[in-house]
């Protein structure tokens, strides 16, 4: 019996109010169920995952051990607070609005319009940041538009 594959939630979506974290539990959970598409499995602990692994203080590895031993979001982030560095609210906020904000006049956009247009999407004016092409690219688009 062939294994469903399935995709993370989307980037957009917080865990004790910090995007993209909660994306990043799913893509190791996902890979170690194996039902993480292949496309995801070379940027695990890389790229974003890696901006959000600076942000927290805390090493790919040991939050996967803790992830794959069964440790709900709200239990994943807690380890995070206590073994990296904590943040207040405002430092969190900055860190969204950083993210949330990739590709949009920044040094990602090139690699956003070259994503684009691959996909064939080049005409999607709408699509200003990495975040709104994940979210393209995986389907979510109504989504996306309801909830921002």
């Amino acid at each position: 019996m062939k294994t469903k594959l399935q995709i993370p939630r989307s980037p957009y979506d917080q865990v004790h109010g910090l995007v993209y974290f909660g994306r990043m539990l799913d893509k190791i959970r996902l890979h170690a169920a194996g039902k993480l598409p292949e496309a995801y499995i070379a940027n695990l602990g890389i790229k974003f995952d890696e901006r959000c692994l600076h942000f927290l203080n805390v090493d790919y590895e040991a939050l996967k051990k803790v992830v794959i031993s069964g440790a709900s979001d709200d239990e994943a982030w807690k380890w995070c607070v206590k073994n990296g560095t904590p943040h207040t609210e405002e430092e969190i906020m900055t860190w969204n609005q950083f993210m949330l904000k990739r590709g949009w006049r920044d040094d990602m956009n090139e690699t956003l319009q070259r994503r684009l247009k691959e996909g064939g999407w080049e005409d999607r004016s709408d699509i200003q940041t990495l975040f709104d092409y994940i979210d393209l690219d995986e389907g979510r688009e109504k989504e996306r538009s309801q909830n921002f």
